[in-house]
């Protein structure tokens, strides 16, 4: 960050609504859900704070100054060296015990000045429970706003405290009503006067909160020991101080500390937050859903039946839209052709936009309805709090397979991109566990492949298109659990670390937010169309109209040239013809350019593509391209990703190498097995 930028970070527990208040104060629509872990990297936006350009930095949620994962260490290390000006803590008002220890731990830290923003006040007053945060303000010198950010409440007031805040200095500890016992507190002043005089760690954080981190047995601050020129003599006075605080405590000295903080946050809560009788014994509405829903034999049963469902309701109206989009572009493609017959143009004009143009991108392009459908029905699931009980009663299976549950997020994300699914692994405590998740991610079906499922499933099994896509889905999710055991055994030798995640509260989203989330996500895909999939097709057209003389789309074009040097591996699988094989190869770049590949070489319109394809390929023979299309090499992006996640070009390969030689024996198995079965 440049100096003389203002600074604004948002911190807070995982599902605090952070990302709810980012939008709104910067106008970004960065992607929110109901469940933890949605953001893994920082995103920043601008605003205007009483005329001046501010950043806003949304750091992933993290429970603590404790980092465990990646994303924690990324929000971890932005508050303590990148320092920015002024912290906004974004609370879930309702759930006060949790979200205020990371306030607590930033009071200590004294990086910056802070805000506390009681987010979800609204559920607070349907509780019937009422907060004083006047005297809650004055008791920790800190100003509370409190807001309701889906229903943009309090956002005008949060800015202005924002403004007034910036440039104050941060709280000093004498500060801070919150203290340890005293021979705690003698220990951290004892320790915190020796790291004052290191010429090392004396300059990188506050002395009493090193002191605090260092009894803690925090691995960083402990790290940073071994640089310091007084290592050997803070190490000693270490030592002696844990030795003589856990002799008089009775165990160890972090979960004292801890213990001594949620002692202060409970005092908070009993003093300054009120509920109506007996709300206390009531059993919530969250809880009660979920002796169903998380129940141990029903859960897993109800989650798979909703999957089915969510697929069988998107084909049954997405299709509808489809047809009248199909007839659409087909009409486009006849009136186009017409018109530039009328212009006399040359033939290849009107081949480059009837074929090339409509044919390739537009056979994508019919498929937006069914992407917008489903993405409305994943982010029901996700801003309802269903997701994460999706992982909560798939850790059983996830343990047998050498994971937990907080892997399977990942691989839900994967559903809409594989990119941003391999990204949500940060969240991972254990490095083994999040290489596996990465390396299992791309077998997930994201929404590119979607249009070669529609159009596949379409032209062969229309009577059962939903249950076979949710099939091919289902195929993902166990290929993905297999591996995962595979190289669990192979590679990363261990026991699964036990699943420890938040359960949010049910929450009923809002139809302008699911409509908004569908529609920035189905967007994306459209823009893709206009963009990476218009110079694809463009490119297979040119290919497939050269050399000059040839006819367009012959196998003696260069584009039919490429694919029979690619026909003969695919004969075995079922589909050997070198149209197949040049849509396999191009949709590398982007699995969407499959569709469109063999739109241009087919011609326009989802009805006269899926007439093509219904001559060329037999029932069993698509089913094995459908399979082939989920597990084959991923995208270009999705390696990239691999790459970057695992910081190793070893991986990347890797997953290249495994993916297209499991594809190719599953369409293999496919083929082969069905040709027995219907010779």
């Amino acid at each position: 960050m440049k100096k003389d930028n203002i600074v604004i970070a948002l911190a807070g527990n995982p599902n605090s609504g952070k990302t709810t208040i980012f939008n709104a104060l910067t106008g970004s629509r960065q992607r929110v859900g109901n469940w933890p872990g949605v953001t893994v990297e920082r995103k920043e936006g601008k605003t205007d704070l009483d005329g001046r350009q501010v950043t806003v930095v949304d750091l992933p949620g993290i429970y603590s100054l404790t980092a465990n994962s990646l994303d924690e260490r990324v929000a971890r290390d932005f508050i303590v060296q990148d320092k920015p000006c002024l912290i906004a803590v974004v609370l879930d008002a309702s759930n006060l015990e949790r979200n205020l220890y990371l306030s607590l731990q930033l009071m200590e830290l004294k990086a910056a000045p802070l805000v506390l923003v009681f987010n979800m006040i609204d559920e607070v007053e349907e509780k019937g429970m009422s907060i004083d945060l006047d005297g809650l303000s004055r008791l920790l010198g800190i100003p509370i706003v409190a807001t309701a950010a889906k229903k943009n409440r309090g956002i005008q007031q949060l800015k202005k405290v924002l403004a007034e805040r910036i440039g104050l200095d941060a709280l000093t500890p004498a500060d801070i009503p919150f203290r340890y016992r005293e021979n705690t507190e003698f220990a951290i002043e004892r320790l915190s006067s020796r790291l004052e005089k290191d010429p090392v760690l004396g300059q990188s954080s506050p002395s009493r909160w090193l002191a605090v981190k260092l009894l803690e047995d925090d691995r960083e601050y402990l790290a940073r020991l071994e640089k310091s020129p007084l290592r050997n003599a803070l190490l000693e006075d270490l030592g002696v101080l844990k030795k003589e605080l856990e002799k008089s405590i009775g165990y160890d000295l972090e979960t004292a500390l801890v213990e001594e903080r949620y002692g202060f946050i409970n005092g908070i809560v009993k003093e300054f937050v009120k509920t109506s009788w007996g709300l206390e014994d009531r059993l919530s509405l969250s809880d009660k859903i979920d002796k169903v829903l998380a129940n141990r034999v029903l859960g897993l049963p109800i989650f798979f039946f909703l999957l089915w469902l969510i697929f069988k309701l998107t084909f049954d109206v997405g299709g509808f839209f489809v047809d009248h989009i199909d007839r659409l572009f087909t009409a486009l493609g006849s009136q186009a052709a017409t018109l530039i017959d009328r212009l006399d143009a040359p033939s290849w004009v009107a081949s480059l936009v009837e074929d090339g143009i409509i044919g390739g991108v537009g056979s994508v392009l019919v498929f937006v309805p069914i992407i917008f459908f489903l993405y409305l029905a994943i982010s029901l699931l996700e801003e309802s709090g269903y997701m994460a009980r999706g992982a909560f009663v798939m850790d059983k299976v996830m343990h047998a397979m050498g994971l937990h549950g907080k892997s399977f997020i990942p691989m839900v994300v994967g559903f809409g991109c594989n990119v941003p699914g391999i990204m949500a692994a940060r969240t991972l405590e254990n490095p083994k566990d999040r290489i596996i998740t990465i390396l299992i991610t791309p077998l997930m079906s994201c929404a590119a492949r979607l249009p070669i499922y529609v159009l596949f499933a379409g032209a062969f099994f229309a009577k059962h298109q939903g249950t076979v896509i949710f099939a091919i889905y289902l195929l993902g999710i166990a290929l993905a659990m297999l591996m995962a055991r595979l190289f669990k055994s192979i590679f990363f030798k261990g026991e699964p670390a036990p699943l420890i995640m938040e359960l949010p509260p049910y929450r009923l989203p809002s139809a302008k937010s699911l409509l908004l989330s569908a529609w920035h996500r189905s967007f994306i895909f459209i823009q893709k169309a206009g963009t990476v999939i218009f110079l694809a097709v463009v490119a297979v057209w040119c290919l497939a109209s050269l050399p000059l003389g040839v006819a367009y789309a012959s196998q003696e074009s260069i584009v039919g040239r490429i694919g029979s040097l690619f026909a003969p591996l695919l004969e075995p699988v079922g589909f050997g013809f070198w149209q197949a094989a040049v849509a396999l190869v191009f949709g590398i770049l982007a699995k969407e350019i499959v569709v469109g590949t063999l739109g241009t070489l087919y011609g326009a319109g989802e009805e006269t593509l899926s007439g093509a394809i219904a001559a060329q390929f037999t029932p069993v023979s698509a089913l094995a391209f459908m399979v082939l299309s989920l597990v084959y090499i991923p995208c270009i992006a999705t390696i990239g990703a691999v790459r970057k996640e695992t910081n190793s070009w070893f991986w990347a390969l890797f997953t290249v190498a495994y993916t297209l030689v499991l594809g190719w024996l599953l369409a293999f198995l496919i083929f082969q097995g069905g040709k027995l079965v219907y010779p």
